[in-house]
């Protein structure tokens, strides 16, 4: 059992109103002649590419862009963008969007420092040594993929989502710029935003790092919950609870806007350390089955697991009803925790993220094989306070039916 913690980051976060200004001195910082900006036609379409294009050339950087990024980041993009850079040769990588995009950017300087296929380097802390520089600037309030050492990529030829987990994929420097976010639609801010939910949740209730074992022979990034990630993941849970419904129905709120950034902000940086745990090992075997957006998966499953988890977390859940707004007072920490949970459930509500896998198009007898493949994700359900067995597994699906 580790009896030692450690928090890892990006190298540098630059954040607030126009944090993208800085771009051109942050790329000269680093040396940085030529910029590789990945991305997707969208947000080419929407501007921001060219937004954050006129501090590198006033900087005086030459830029080419890769816009081929997709949902779901798929391999063949890692493959196409990769060689767009060995042709163009860049001196940074700079990852431009939603999780996706920068999970496709790190796939990216993952194969332009260690050579091969990303294929290759699917698992935990498989990746040999420090990767390609890169920048991350993330136009959603969700993920958090802008601090983390995670990649989440799918495999095009079998359409099934494999991690790349290493702290050497956190980027040098994340610049997050609430501006950025302005422009995103309803249904994605709200994606993104319950994701980061579930990321500060799962985080703060995560198992204690003193109780966190490893199995011999293998390695992980993940560590169990610990003094720094409870301090981020109580502020990003209080962040949500303030301003997700805000951002969901005026886009334009800036203050909601900034809130959710640094909600999915700090929530990153509290996962990205302790681990997620029983939400995502169900909701890949949920996207897998019936390709729901990942944050609205987690949305969807995130409050049947905290009931799930409420005898190991009581006290935890608790304080989560408090985060969100909950008034608990005369409550015991019973009642306090599944308060927790119904908060939940009335901000999926608020939001439009459906509340039963039946809404997204899940059949009763798919359900064995979602909760058998749930049961092989064993590296984040040992993150989970309580151990859950197949038959658990499939009883929370059940119940989320």
């Amino acid at each position: 059992m580790p009896t030692t913690w450690n928090f890892h980051s990006a190298s540098r976060i630059v954040f607030g109103r126009d944090a993208t200004q800085q771009l051109g001195q942050v790329a000269a910082e680093m040396a940085a002649r030529r910029v590789l900006i990945v991305t997707d036609q969208t947000l080419v379409g929407a501007g921001l590419v060219e937004h954050v294009s006129a501090p590198l050339n006033q900087a005086g950087i030459e830029i080419a862009t890769y816009d081929g990024g997709r949902p779901d980041a798929p391999t063949d993009a890692v493959d196409e963008c990769a060689a767009r850079a060995e042709h163009f040769q860049p001196d940074v990588l700079l990852g431009l969007g939603g999780g996706s995009n920068m999970d496709l950017a790190k796939g990216v300087v993952t194969v332009m420092a260690h050579g091969g296929k990303c294929r290759r380097y699917f698992g935990d802390q498989v990746v040999p040594g420090p990767v390609f520089p890169l920048i991350l600037v993330p136009t959603t309030g969700g993920t958090g993929s802008e601090v983390t050492g995670a990649a989440v990529l799918t495999e095009s030829r079998r359409q099934i989502k494999f991690a790349i987990l290493s702290n050497h994929l956190r980027p040098r420097v994340a610049i997050i710029d609430p501006l950025l976010a302005v422009s995103c639609p309803p249904q994605f801010t709200a994606d993104s935003g319950i994701d980061a939910l579930t990321h500060a949740i799962e985080a703060y209730t995560a198992i204690n790092n003193r109780q966190f074992h490893v199995p011999d022979g293998e390695a992980t990034i993940y560590q169990g919950r610990n003094p720094m990630s409870d301090l981020f993941a109580e502020r990003a849970i209080s962040l949500v609870g303030e301003h997700l419904r805000r951002a969901v129905s005026d886009g334009q709120d800036v203050d909601a806007r900034e809130g959710m950034a640094l909600a999915a902000l700090l929530a990153g940086l509290a996962f990205s350390n302790s681990g997620v745990a029983i939400v995502h090992a169900m909701e890949y075997a949920l996207s897998g089955a019936v390709g729901t957006p990942h944050g609205r998966g987690c949305g969807l499953l995130l409050p049947y697991a905290m009931r799930f988890n409420a005898a190991a977390r009581t006290e935890s859940m608790a304080r989560i009803a408090k985060l969100l707004g909950e008034d608990v007072r005369g409550l015991s920490p019973v009642e306090a925790a599944e308060l927790a949970a119904t908060a939940v459930d009335r901000l999926n509500r608020d939001i439009g993220i459906p509340v039963r896998m039946r809404d997204v198009g899940v059949q009763a007898s798919q359900l064995d094989a979602m909760a058998e493949r749930a049961s092989k994700v064993t590296n984040i359900l040992r993150v989970n306070p309580r151990r859950a067995v197949l038959a658990d597994l499939r009883s929370i699906l059940e119940s989320a039916m």
